[in-house]
């Protein structure tokens, strides 16, 4: 133990001097290794007294740590010194011509959003915008949904940093209504919207995604009625997906945000393996809808003894991939010009209400 800080000098100016991150962990090995040398060295504790064994043990220990942390830091650097070199080497020279390609396509969800604004267009619906980062009133709370509620948990719920402590944490919208919960504080009724956009929650597998695409629609007047919603819910089902007779029928169901609630399932058959819409033998579930419950209308200040209306919610990807036969959800967002090339449309082919789809 008479050479420990000699030793530890040594060892620290070693790594201090390496020069590539294989030499630095070569001197780890070698050094704290299980054959390495203060390894070696804690083992012949044992054959000292109490006392020596003590203040040898906290000396090498001090050693350790010292060379650890050398060792670390030097790892550091020499890491941040190849990512430069690589970020050198590596550099895009934006001069240079494009890559050849025949011709841009258009995504799928841009395709289909068109598609969703050309069909709700005709029938009076216009287009509401809001912001992507919530506070829990507009993302949770004027949508009847309590602070119990699992959506408002960590698990599910991506949140940000709040400024303070005593500040609310504001998070990333977990569905497109609170666009609807502002287009109704800002003004009175009648509404009519839609809104089409980004949410974020925190699920992915084949089916979900991170971030993914809701369109949610929004009528408040004076007359409207349950029959109302059926007509243009199912109206929408027909023109999407094309199929004139496409059978559709309406299950109840629970939201917080709708009293009564449905799911909307749409007819469909297996044949060969292949899921084909249309009439068959059996049901899809597509989306969620319901006339607007009375407490949203009050948190939002309209009165619901004079006013109501009915509300619906879809994925966009979802009826995407049903409409054009795309398997896997994450493909989406692979940026994968392949799949682009395959499932994109051409930058003419544009649904609109004067076009139509």
């Amino acid at each position: 133990m008479q050479d420990l800080e000699h030793l530890k000098q040594q060892l620290l100016d070693e790594a201090a001097k390496a020069t590539d991150l294989d030499s630095l962990e070569a001197l780890r090995v070698r050094a704290l290794g299980k054959k390495g040398e203060i390894t070696q060295r804690m083992k012949t504790l044992g054959q000292l007294s109490p006392d020596e064994r003590r203040e040898a043990g906290q000396a090498l220990n001090q050693v350790k740590d010292a060379l650890a942390e050398a060792i670390e830091a030097r790892r550091e650097e020499l890491e941040a010194v190849a990512l430069d070199a690589r970020l050198e080497a590596e550099r895009i020279d934006v001069s240079l011509p494009v890559r050849p390609e025949r011709s841009g396509h258009i995504h799928p969800i841009s395709r289909t959003i068109d598609e969703l604004i050309a069909i709700f267009g005709e029938m009076g619906f216009s287009v509401a915008e809001g912001p992507h980062i919530e506070d829990a009133f507009h993302n949770f709370s004027a949508l009847n949904i309590p602070e119990w509620h699992p959506a408002r948990q960590d698990m599910d719920t991506f949140y940000l940093k709040a400024e303070s402590e005593q500040a609310e944490r504001p998070v990333l919208r977990t569905h497109t209504s609170p666009v609807q919960i502002r287009h109704m504080l800002s003004g009175k009724p009648p509404v009519r919207i839609i809104a089409p956009g980004r949410t974020f929650r925190a699920d992915h597998d084949a089916t979900h995604s991170p971030m993914f695409h809701q369109v949610e629609g929004l009528v408040v007047d004076e007359t409207t009625h349950m029959g109302h919603l059926k007509g243009t819910l199912i109206e929408f089902c027909r023109a999407f997906f094309g199929v004139e007779d496409l059978p559709v029928r309406f299950r109840p169901s629970y939201f917080p945000f709708t009293e009564p609630s449905a799911e909307v399932d749409i007819g469909c058959s297996h044949e060969g393996g292949q899921l084909v819409i249309g009439p068959g033998k059996d049901w899809l579930e597509i989306l969620g809808c319901g006339m607007v419950h009375p407490k949203v209308l009050e948190n939002c200040g309209i009165d619901s003894t004079r006013y109501q209306g009915f509300a619906f919610g879809m994925g966009i990807e979802r009826i995407a991939m049903l409409k054009y036969g795309i398997p896997d959800l994450r493909t989406f967002y692979e940026s994968d010009l392949r799949w682009l090339r395959h499932y994109g449309f051409l930058p003419l082919e544009v649904p609109s209400m004067v076009r139509g789809l």
